[in-house]
């Protein structure tokens, strides 16, 4: 039975119980919201995209920063009103927010009807219809899911990752494993030619400003074989582009025994007929190595597209953020990616006002940045985060001074990004469509990920469905989106 029709004998598809699902935070939240939206329509729920008609609202939240916590409570606190304005039984958290604070995110927010964890992924079903049922959901206590999973490469062999057992879903392979929650199993929600493919989860880094490795756990890289059969499945549901998603994608396989398994995956994901572009994320600049940044470059259907996560430029200011680098190391690695890839997309991702940050250390950003010429740069003032060594720092900066800080880097990284943009005239481009708007297709070239790094718009030359892929060239450029031509 395909997660999309029903077996015969059971009810009408508008006899199930209806369930909203919102996803909030970055692609591997959406990669966990169609594994849930899979299990609940194996348990007998219809997804709907209309919140007003559905007997139940599931909010995939975001716990990653203050702004994502806030934009979790509002949307739930949305979604509770809907108990009242729509059909609405019943509102449920999920997502890292939920897994994150638990009992004390229920206590504080009781218009949410239930906070579910991790754990709770793998019979989501059955907790719906408890909810549903008017029984009371216990909900978890946090803890530090780093102690909860193997990491060692002996570890992994001698333990069942692949829980015996576990069922997957009938159009997916039979060995695609978990890798969080756990997850065998996948809907899309969408219909795009790209997608995002998780191949790990959790994080061994500790760095003093984020608590992402505590309530995502360890590390772990699911094998090779899972991630290329899941890339295969996705190949037939349309994906063109796979978006290989993780907390820190430089350190695939680590756990596993082999630090240079991302570089031979790429090669067998690149065997796969039906997808043409294969998109890595969220590289650690500390770790990236010249084998990596040669199969980045090199490998048939890799785009040359590098998410490197500086957080900060100034070598102090990283030591105290428990990270590793200076000015001088991260424009060598730029350097030898574009002496391999001129055209090779760039983008990261900065942090200002963190504790004991000078205004000389803001000056070496600065500088950092001007020199690096950044197709896309997302800047970020600190905040305190629980259960991270940050938050008992001493030479806490004011939030007015953070943002202060915040809004004079974002002016200065806007303009550079736009000024790189514009040195890109001139320049032929693939690109990847995506959607129609007012008579102009719009795509994204190779350098340019999904959602975040602005698009390519092409005046409707020829009739150019979504998913094909149009050979231009760059005539202008509006910030950081580019105007082309085809031809």
């Amino acid at each position: 039975m395909s997660t999309d029709s029903l077996a015969p004998g059971t009810p009408a598809a508008d006899d199930l119980t209806s369930v909203h699902l919102v996803t909030l935070g970055c692609a591997r939240n959406e990669v966990d919201s169609e594994e849930l939206a899979a299990r609940l329509a194996e348990g007998g729920f219809r997804l709907v995209d209309d919140p007003q008609g559905a007997d139940a609202v599931m909010v995939n939240t975001c716990g990653f920063i203050e702004s994502a916590k806030k934009d979790s409570v509002d949307t739930l606190l949305a979604a509770s009103d809907l108990k009242i304005d729509g059909q609405a039984q019943a509102v449920v958290a999920v997502g890292c927010m939920a897994e994150r604070y638990g009992k004390d995110l229920a206590d504080s927010l009781p218009e949410a009807d239930a906070v579910l964890g991790f754990d709770d992924y793998d019979d989501i079903a059955g907790k719906l219809n408890a909810i549903l049922a008017g029984e009371q959901h216990v909900p978890h206590v946090p803890t530090d899911r780093r102690k909860l999973l193997p990491v060692s490469p002996v570890d992994r062999r001698n333990s069942a990752i692949a829980t015996p057992g576990m069922h997957t879903a009938p159009d997916l392979p039979s060995d695609l494993a978990p890798a969080s929650g756990p997850r065998a199993l996948r809907r899309r929600l969408g219909s795009g030619p790209s997608a995002p493919l998780k191949m790990a989860s959790g994080c061994d880094r500790r760095c003093s400003f984020c608590a992402i490795p505590r309530f995502r756990g360890a590390y772990v890289s699911r094998t090779p074989d899972e991630v290329v059969a899941e890339a295969r499945w996705l190949a037939t549901q349309g994906v063109r582009e796979v978006f290989l998603v993780s907390e820190n994608s430089s350190s695939y396989g680590k756990d596993l025994g082999d630090i240079r398994l991302l570089e031979k995956l790429l090669g067998r994901l690149s065997e796969i007929d039906d997808l043409d572009w294969i998109r890595v994320s969220y590289l650690q600049p500390a770790e990236m190595r010249p084998g990596l940044v040669e199969a980045m470059t090199s490998t048939a259907k890799v785009v040359p597209y590098f998410d490197l996560s500086f957080q900060h430029a100034s070598a102090d200011v990283l030591r105290r953020m428990r990270r590793f680098g200076d000015p001088e190391s991260f424009l060598g690695l730029i350097a030898s990616i574009r002496d391999r890839a001129p055209q090779a997309g760039i983008r990261s991702n900065v942090i200002t006002g963190f504790p004991g940050e000078t205004a000389e250390d803001v000056q070496t950003l600065a500088d950092f940045l001007t020199e690096a010429r950044l197709d896309a740069i997302g800047v970020f003032g600190y905040s305190d985060e629980s259960d991270t060594e940050a938050i008992g720092m001493d030479h806490k900066i004011s939030e007015d001074e953070i943002e202060r800080r915040r809004a004079e880097i974002a002016d200065l990284a806007e303009e550079l990004v736009a000024q790189r943009a514009e040195e890109r005239i001139g320049e032929r481009v693939t690109v990847l469509i995506e959607s129609e708007e007012d008579g102009e297709s719009i795509g994204r070239a190779e350098h340019q990920g999904p959602e975040v790094d602005g698009v390519v718009r092409l005046p409707q030359v020829r009739a150019a469905e979504i998913g094909d892929l149009v050979e231009a060239v760059v005539t202008g450029s509006e910030g950081v989106d580019l105007i082309a031509e085809v031809g």
